[in-house]
């Protein structure tokens, strides 16, 4: 606890997951990586990275692949967070097999966010929400979770359901459920003990937590963004004026 009473952050380092190659982003990632795509005005990895040195998080674990140059070129320009690079340039990872390899930069825990995420926060930013429900005990990853009304521009089925206690599990075929995972969590590096090797998808650490009952959401208060295709973009431009 600080002496204003009010809790530390969980961990001082984030992953930013950027190596991906944004198919759905296409024709505005032919030449460009989806993390350099702007939306008002910003690229969107520039709002994520804002939105860590704003929570006070001084350390960015950034992964790249595609047109890496180009996006790792931009993001050394920072001052804030100080930017570390995890190259993934010989062979992209996906999501799981990037956390395994940045894994030795990272402490334990660290929050983890994709690069293209947008989301305009509750009464407590997200990271501080995530920290203050952290409990390494009972928890391999915590994952932050906006229930469907707080998601703009989403038209899936949802991802989880969340118990009284924060345990997670999925959404059953043919169903709906109530949580949408917004890309935002904090992960205990027990989350990435004996994983497989190379390419994989975090998915199935998360599903062996999940066995385990350490798998647990946090439920956002904030509004989050689905920012996936460029039809998303006009009306999540509009949506940010008026916030």
């Amino acid at each position: 606890m600080s002496a204003s009473g009010e809790r530390k952050l969980a961990s001082d380092t984030a992953m930013v997951m950027a190596a991906g190659l944004g198919k759905r982003m296409r024709p505005l990632t032919a030449t460009q990586p989806k993390p350099m795509v702007r939306i008002a005005g910003k690229p969107l990895i520039d709002h994520a990275l804002d939105r860590l040195a704003e929570a006070g998080i001084a350390r960015a674990v950034v992964n790249v692949h595609y047109l890496a140059d180009a996006l790792e070129a931009h993001v050394r320009e920072r001052k804030a967070p100080e930017i570390v690079i995890s190259d993934e340039r010989t062979l992209l990872l996906e999501t799981g097999g990037g956390l395994v390899k940045a894994q030795g930069q990272l402490p334990d825990p660290f929050f983890c966010l994709n690069s293209d995420n947008l989301w305009l926060d509750g009464p407590k930013n997200a990271f501080a929400d995530l920290s203050a429900m952290w409990d390494a005990s009972r928890m391999d990853a915590l994952l932050l979770l906006v229930p469907h009304k707080g998601a703009s521009n989403f038209a899936g089925k949802g991802d989880f359901h969340m118990d009284a206690l924060g345990r997670l599990r999925r959404r059953r075929s043919g169903r709906i459920a109530p949580y949408i995972f917004t890309g935002i969590q904090l992960v205990s590096k027990r989350l990435l003990r004996d994983a497989p090797e190379g390419p994989f998808s975090t998915n199935i650490l998360w599903d062996r937590a999940i066995e385990e009952e350490r798998l647990f959401g946090c439920a956002f208060t904030g509004r989050w963004f689905e920012v996936g295709t460029p039809q998303a973009i006009v009306p999540t431009e509009l949506a940010l004026r008026e916030a």
